[in-house]
């Protein structure tokens, strides 16, 4: 729909509105989805009229459109299945529950679980969370609080909030114009012309003689309610100008006939009201293509869809709306123009991107093959890895023949992923090369693709349907998108030269490409295989590449034709014409293209003519220059990081030179880095509702410390907890790369004063030794499973002295229970598998009762109904909870299974056994694909324990043992690297588990000493010795030993933060100092 059209809404809005037609208001408010009427939904939302809510609602968003909408959807039929619950209409609240709610159970099964145990409450307000619910009322007016902010905060309302400010009755005024302009056009006007009737063009019967017309006002008949309207006067047809206008709006996406509806728009409606003659003979032509940019004639719904997503919604004429642009104050020196210092690269620079959170990494490609990561803030080479064909045997015949023969490759575009965890590598030939980023010197293969037939011109990162993917273009003139496990999902054709570059993007949640082409060619494809939707021509005909401004409002781009000439444009994206045309060009310049950047939404950067050129992105005309002391190629490359205080620039000398504002300089020069990052929460978080989910309860063996562990129970199956907590995304920040910069040396804590720590409440019990330990989904308790079967709950309370209301060593937590003072106990007489609810602690089911008794188990990642349990006969069943059946039985193992972990990003599940084995099985056919035996140190038995657990990118695996913490490539199968314990850490290790963001490896030891480890290289950082947490020495002098740490859990939020359940019964939390802030300092490579 044009603007024009769309103008033409809310006139009807405003004209309905006025008459009162509240109904049609609504309906059309909703149907065309152009204003949302805040104040309507509010009404429906206080009356509790939810169906209505939903259905308003529908004309804007969808339950999946974006996290927001998902959160709105949620609010609301949670509230209505509150109310149902209050009003003891326990019918009505299994209908929601399962009609409106299990929606959500694909994202979030704990949660869908957690409000499904309401249900079996007298009084939902038993639950902790939700104790303070008042009257249906309160809550509804709390809840449209919440609601409004999530409005808000979702772009798909973005411009829709606020109705346009209008004249009364404008669309009245506007026939009356249209009337008058109508009147013009008669032949022989008659002065007081009776206007009875819209359906058809006004004219004058004739009549003897002409007449000076009047102007023409609607009669009362004419209209339900009369009404004094402005008058235009005598005056003459429309001017052609105005017709030009109207046929430049045209130059849009999809020219072909049906545009002219574009230009009937402009006069109100396309039958009742008579263009003037000009535009009479523009409509009457034929149905052909405008080819004001070369425009080709598409038309498919998915096209419809993305046009109507990307037209604007900018004000024209007289219809103003509010801006919610914030105008940002900004002066030149907000440019990083200052020559901070050079790096010496040792190869000609071809590509640089800035890691997208940590803004003093860089990382670089060269010509010679090679990429670098630099961290600029201590001009160092972290790492760097040159050019190598990771499996010659997969590339194809063309490649292995034309590398054999060909000069060496070079890289021609490298690319971090959005979230900074994937490097992306395209080569001068044929390949790309992803690997996984786990630290500054971490790099690891992680996918090698045969992409093209000759170079790979450019890649990228995007989502479409919410799957990372690789984007790539090619001489072979082909855009192909890959998944991250080398498989082709779509490969766009139609092109007819080599395609130079690409832009992946999305306006709300429509994904698409921008693609360019060596002869200038400028396309742009839906992940549809249905072929490109535009077609049209950069400025030069030459290689051009496009960029979007940060936040993704403005399109640019840059090239350079076969002349010489550069230019510098801004698109009307919607319209495919030219914005902007940016001077300060050089007329010719030879020896390659020009290359580009953008920052803070305000800046544009050219590297042209040995300098580098800067624009403000309102302005036509050049704002500044630099030549950074010299030493630049004709055309060099650059790129800002995110903040956009820094600007690389490649140097003619193979260097690099780092060009700083003030914020910048200060940034390089810091010698302390900058705080952790957050780590990201789920995308639908309950606002009352956090219940730490049920589970059922096993206990693992005992790690051999040289004695003996036995126990006169078998209690039953523990929830895995390599699952908790692996929704997170990983967090990264600065503190390994700015520690390379002081003198290293292994912390050591040997006081309890150097850390803080807190030991739960009536936890301890030496004949109660810890057999399982977990911290619950929300951060805000710690279970701990006994010996004995029971199982323990601690909470803290949210208070001043913790606001957050999460585990914290800074307060000592409640030992909780429910009113009725029962117990939460596993059947310990045979080992049963039992069900709880947390909340009552009352057993919900007990499934699958021995022989054999089950000593493991693990949801399925994506269907909580299908559980693998580990037996102590070696077998693994796959039970299907739903239906009370044993779907398979996995057998490989030996002895009973200790360890079992899900990889849905692989599609295997890896189990672990008393025999030392690992196996890995495909979660599609329950078939083993391979086994491997952990590789034991010389003189080391194969007993004890092992256990896995999935890194945070699903594919690298922790394997520990009593002799060994190993890492493992879960794609391939293989083993990485190993640590053995040794000196200060000689003991068996009982325990091992990843931090909640796999950057740290948490490993507890029999003597009692506890490690931190790298988890990308298992390099030590951190010592706590047991005289910080443990009142006894480790081994007594009577021979016993005392106690020690047998299993670890990590907080599901906070890295640094580890919980330890000991042999004696005891349960502490332990986390540094405040001042500190993390555990050690990171080992330097070697």
């Amino acid at each position: 729909m044009s603007s024009l059209s769309r103008e033409l809404v809310f006139l009807i809005l405003q004209f309905l509105e006025e008459e009162k037609f509240k109904e049609a208001v609504h309906r059309l408010e909703q149907e065309s989805g152009f204003y949302f009427n805040v104040k309507y939904f509010e009404e429906k939302v206080h009356a509790g009229e939810w169906d209505e809510v939903e259905k308003y609602l529908s004309g804007y968003t969808k339950v999946d459109d974006n996290r927001y909408s998902m959160k709105i959807f949620f609010e609301i039929r949670k509230q209505k299945y509150l109310e149902a619950l209050d009003r003891q209409d326990k019918p009505k609240a299994v209908e929601i529950l399962v009609n409106d709610l299990k929606v959500f159970s694909t994202f979030n099964e704990d949660l869908f679980k957690e409000i499904t145990q309401l249900l079996t409450l007298t009084n939902f307000r038993e639950n902790e969370q939700l104790s303070k619910y008042g009257d249906t009322k309160t809550a509804r007016s709390i809840m449209l609080v919440e609601l409004k902010k999530l409005i808000e905060a979702n772009p798909l309302f973005r411009e829709k909030l606020v109705f346009p400010t209008l004249k009364s009755s404008r669309l009245r005024t506007l026939i009356n114009q249209s009337l008058n302009w109508q009147h013009q056009l008669c032949k022989n006007p008659r002065p007081n012309p009776d206007i009875k009737t819209l359906f058809i063009d006004h004219s004058c019967t004739p009549a003897n003689g002409n007449i000076v017309p009047t102007p023409v006002n609607l009669s009362p008949a004419a209209v339900t309610k009369p009404s004094v309207y402005t008058s235009l006067g005598a005056h003459g047809p429309f001017p052609p100008a105005a017709a030009n206008a109207n046929a430049n709006a045209l130059a849009g996406w999809m020219a072909n006939a049906a545009a002219s509806s574009s230009v009937q728009a402009g006069v109100v409606s396309a039958s009742s009201l008579a263009a003037p003659p000009n535009q009479v003979s523009f409509l009457k032509r034929a149905a052909t293509p405008l080819t004001t940019l070369g425009m080709a004639e598409y038309q498919s719904p998915d096209h419809e869809q993305l046009m109507k997503r990307l037209r604007p919604t900018h004000p024209v004429e007289e219809v103003t709306y509010q801006s919610t642009r914030q105008q940002v104050s900004w002066s030149m020196e907000d440019l990083p123009r200052t020559v901070a210092f050079s790096m010496h690269q040792g190869s000609t620079v071809t590509t640089m991107d800035f890691h997208p959170s940590h803004q003093t990494l860089l990382l670089v490609g060269s010509v010679n093959g090679d990429i670098t990561i630099w961290e600029v803030g201590s001009r160092e080479k972290l790492t760097s890895k040159s050019f190598k064909i990771w499996d010659m045997s997969t590339c194809s015949l063309s490649f292995q023949a034309s590398f054999a023969k060909d000069a060496p490759m070079s890289v021609n575009r490298v690319k971090w992923s959005p979230d900074g965890n994937i490097i992306g590598v395209a080569f001068s030939k044929h390949l790309i090369h992803l690997y996984a980023y786990g630290a500054p010197n971490d790099l690891r293969q992680q996918l090698e693709i045969d992409a093209h037939v000759g170079g790979v011109n450019d890649l990228a990162f995007a989502h479409p349907n919410k799957q990372l993917c690789v984007a790539t273009c090619g001489d072979d003139k082909l855009i192909k998108v890959w998944d991250l496990t080398g498989r082709k999902l779509f490969n766009f054709e139609g092109h007819e030269a080599p395609v130079y570059s690409i832009c992946p993007h999305q306006k709300e949640n429509i994904h698409f490409i921008f693609s360019t082409a060596i002869d200038g060619k400028i396309k742009a494809w839906l992940y549809d295989n249905m072929g490109s939707r535009v077609d049209y021509s950069a400025p030069g005909h030459g290689c051009t590449t496009m960029l979007y401004s940060a936040d993704g409002s403005r399109l640019f781009s840059c090239g350079t034709s076969k002349e010489g000439e550069s230019f510098l444009v801004e698109w009307n994206e919607s319209e495919g014409a030219l914005k902007k045309t940016y001077t300060g060009f050089r007329k010719k310049s030879s020896g390659g293209v020009a290359h580009f950047d953008t920052t803070q939404n305000h800046f544009l950067a050219v590297g042209e003519e040995n300098h580098i050129k800067f624009w403000d992105m309102d302005s036509i005309n050049i704002l500044a220059t630099t030549d950074a002391d010299g030493g630049l190629p004709i055309f060099p490359r650059l790129r800002f990081n995110k903040e956009g205080n820094l600007l690389a620039v490649a140097t003619a000398d193979n260097g690099i030179k780092i060009l700083a504002n003030a914020s910048g300089l200060r940034s390089v020069r810091a010698t302390e880095a900058p705080p952790p990052f957050e780590v990201s929460k789920s995308s639908v978080e309950p606002a009352a509702i956090k219940i730490p989910t049920s589970s059922a309860i096993a206990t693992p063996s005992a790690v051999n410390c040289k004695l003996e562990k036995t126990s006169p129970v078998r209690p039953s199956t523990f929830l895995n907890g390599d699952s908790v907590g692996q929704s997170l995304e990983k967090a990264r920040n600065l503190d390994d790369v700015t520690d390379k910069m002081k003198p290293w040396k292994l912390t050591e804590i040997v006081d309890a004063a150097n850390c803080r720590l807190v030991t739960m409440p009536d936890s301890s019990d030496a004949s109660n030794r810890v057999a399982r330990l977990l911290y619950t989904n929300s951060g805000v308790g710690v279970v701990a499973l006994g010996s004995n079967g029971v199982q323990r709950l601690w909470k803290w309370a949210r208070n001043e002295q913790n606001p957050t209301g999460k585990a914290t060593a800074n307060v000592i937590p409640q030992h909780w229970q429910p009113n009725s003072g029962l117990l939460m106990t596993n059947d310990v007489t045979g080992g049963k598998i039992s069900l709880f609810n947390m909340m009552t602690f009352k057993v919900m089911t007990t499934f699958m009762p021995p022989p054999p008794a089950s000593t493991f188990l693990a949801f399925h990642p994506q269907d909580n109904n299908i559980i693998a349990i580990g037996m102590e006969d070696s077998t693994i069943h796959i039970y299907n909870v739903r239906v009370d059946e044993v779907k398979s039985k996995l057998r490989g193992h030996q002895k009973r299974i200790t360890g079992l972990a899900f990889s849905t990003h692989l599609k295997i599940l890896v189990s672990s056994a008393a025999d030392a084995h690992i196996c890995f099985w495909s979660i599609d056919s329950w078939e083993k694909r391979k086994m491997v035996q952990i590789q034991l140190p010389p003189g080391k038995s194969a007993t004890g324990d092992t256990r896995v657990q999935f890194h945070s990118d699903q594919t690298q695996l922790l394997v520990s043992h009593e002799t060994q913490l190993a890492l493992y490539d879960a794609y391939k199968m293989e083993h990485i690297r190993q640590w053995i314990p040794q000196d200060n850490l000689s003991a068996p290790i009982s325990y091992a588990s990843y931090s909640c963001n796999s950057r740290l490896v948490y490993a507890s030891f029999c003597n009692g000493n506890i490690g931190v480890f790298d988890a990308d290289n298992l390099k030590l950082r951190c010592r706590i010795a047991p005289s910080v947490y443990i009142p006894l020495p480790p081994s007594l002098s009577n021979g016993n030993q005392g106690p020690y740490p047998v299993v670890v859990a990590a907080h599901p939020q906070e890295q640094n933060q580890f919980a330890v359940g000991m042999s004696d019964g005891a349960v502490k939390v332990i986390e540094p100092l405040e001042s500190e802030g993390k555990w050690g300092v990171s080992p330097p490579d070697e």
